[in-house]
């Protein structure tokens, strides 16, 4: 059974259409990352899933019941915000237990501690939020969101206010909060190496639409449009033998010394440089390069395609 299913969603505002016929399911236990450019329509998709905003068309499912005109509150899906949301005034272990109402004190005090242990904050129950670091504070969101049991857990750039290292830890901290919860989520990123690394599948979303949905490995190596390939990583097209046009990444090039093409930028990678060159037939490609003496702009070399056979793209 899977945990959600979308059936032709689409959600308008101002006369302008945000979600667009989305389908789209979510196994069980899975971790299903979502990304695309801002605006896009992501976080639009993740409050129409929660029943925070109506469904226009389409239908939503959790588990085998249809929700779609289900208040929120009856839909057993989490949801944990960009900003942590926490309630100021009251304590760690109060926010945690605020969707646990409907259980004894001594059963509410014992779901608050299991989720402290689950997301590493034992003994910080009593502390306020701001008395947590920026971390610690989306700890407790999703253990807030994880308290009830829910059949869902939407996460919407989670790790978007953090530094580069601490919203890489956190995030892989999360993953394995979610499975050892067992709870299938869905984390909407714009950052392209978290969706690849953190999701069991990734859905790359373009002007309310889900351009492809699969396993990162499949994402990356056979993009469906020539969006999804230059939007998970850097791409280039070129035109093989046969007419067809082909993705290119950085990797799959050769640069030499000497030849019909030219450099036009550099960048210094650590391990290597990465070109911009304009080849003879007009076509500009990205190109990594060895280490050592670099090329310079204006440089004369030549580029070509490995032996492996590229991906085609429509």
């Amino acid at each position: 059974m899977n945990a959600l299913t979308l059936e032709n969603v689409s959600r308008s505002m101002g006369g302008k259409v945000i979600v667009d016929g989305v389908s789209m399911d979510l196994h069980d236990g899975e971790i299903l990352t979502l990304i695309g450019p801002s605006g896009c329509g992501k976080s639009t998709l993740m409050r129409v899933i929660a029943g925070l905003e109506p469904a226009d068309a389409g239908r939503v499912s959790v588990g085998d019941g249809d929700v779609t005109a289900v208040p929120t509150e009856r839909r057993r899906i989490g949801f944990v915000f960009q900003e942590s949301s926490l309630f100021g005034h009251m304590r760690v272990a109060d926010n945690i237990a605020f969707g646990l109402r409907h259980l004894s004190k001594s059963s509410r005090a014992a779901r608050v501690g299991e989720m402290l242990d689950l997301v590493h904050l034992a003994g910080l129950g009593r502390r306020y939020p701001h008395e947590l670091s920026g971390g610690e504070q989306q700890r407790v969101a999703l253990a807030r969101a994880l308290a009830p049991q829910p059949g869902i857990v939407l996460l919407d750039e989670p790790f978007a206010n953090l530094d580069e290292v601490l919203r890489e830890q956190l995030g892989h901290d999360v993953v394995s909060i979610l499975r050892a919860a067992s709870t299938a989520a869905i984390l909407v990123t714009h950052d392209r190496h978290e969706a690849m690394t953190l999701g069991d599948r990734v859905a790359v979303m373009c002007n309310g639409r889900i351009e492809q949905c699969g396993t990162p490995e499949v994402v990356y190596r056979e993009p469906a449009t020539r969006f999804v390939a230059s939007f998970v990583d850097v791409a280039s097209f070129v035109t093989a033998d046969d007419g067809t046009v082909r993705v290119a990444r950085p990797h799959e090039f050769t640069i030499t010394t000497s030849g019909p093409d030219v450099v036009t930028r550099i960048e210094f990678l650590g391990n290597g440089y990465r070109y911009g060159v304009r080849r003879a037939d007009g076509i500009e490609v990205v190109v990594d390069g060895p280490s050592g003496e670099p090329l310079q702009v204006g440089d004369s070399c030549r580029v070509a395609v490995k032996a492996d056979p590229l991906p085609r793209v429509d």
